[in-house]
């Protein structure tokens, strides 16, 4: 096994459920029908991305995160006593930051000791992210 490779994947997975989660306060808060479509379908290239990468984990021998985490649990409740925002260009904002953090994170992990095909996963995750990063651009008002 890659502990390596398995543990950077790890953290990484961990971040896609801190984004699967703040997506579903985006969701429940969003009044616009075209907006609440859109972060739906990112939302579920996020879990998408995050089934890819824990089947990877498993694959390297690995025992794939399927939570958050300490750290990301503590982030989101820090999240929740501040408060998702309600409003079409306030949930954009915060959900390209959060998209922005994503793939910051993602760079890191692909800038480690990963193996070529975990490499490739990961910056398949990162094109999407830029994707999800662009669209929600062009979203804001």
């Amino acid at each position: 096994m890659n502990e390596i490779a398995v543990k950077e994947l790890n953290a990484f997975l961990e971040g896609q459920y801190m984004g699967v989660h703040a997506y579903e306060h985006y969701i429940h808060n969003a009044q616009d029908p075209q907006l609440k479509r859109e972060l739906q379908r990112i939302q579920q290239e996020h879990k998408r991305n995050a089934a890819r990468i824990a089947e990877r984990i498993q694959n390297l021998g690995g025992l794939a995160a399927d939570d958050v985490g300490f750290k990301g649990a503590i982030q989101e409740q820090m999240a929740e006593w501040m408060g998702f925002a309600d409003t079409y260009d306030g949930i954009l904002k915060e959900a390209y930051q959060g998209e922005k953090i994503g793939s910051g994170m993602a760079e890191e992990i692909v800038r480690g000791d990963l193996d070529p095909e975990s490499h490739r996963l990961i910056q398949d995750v990162l094109t999407d992210n830029r994707r999800h990063l662009d669209e929600l651009q062009k979203m804001l008002h």
